[in-house]
């Protein structure tokens, strides 16, 4: 699903156009990601949560040449999934 598919969806869903649900959906993502930016966690209770973590420095391998590359350290976002997603997916 894409997020065209989700807003048409959205919008079906709750009869509302096309145009306040994708202005809905992208509030809900730019809340989520302005929240990250100030590292707090996002928890959506039976869906998941979303949360900053940090990958430390490590040493990798270059796979065209072989050659080692010093890869630094980094904040990537991770999701953990809830219970319900969970059972849901099974």
């Amino acid at each position: 699903m894409t997020k065209q598919d989700l807003i048409e969806k959205v919008a079906m869903e709750i009869g509302v156009s096309k145009k306040k649900a994708g202005d809905a959906i992208n509030t809900i993502l730019d809340s989520i990601k302005l929240s990250l930016e100030k590292g707090e966690k996002v928890t959506l209770v039976g869906f998941g949560t979303f949360s900053i973590v940090k990958r430390a420095a490590r040493t990798g391998v270059n796979p065209a040449t072989g050659a080692k590359i010093n890869i630094p350290a980094t904040k990537v976002a991770k999701f953990k999934p809830g219970k319900k997603l969970k059972e849901a997916v099974k």
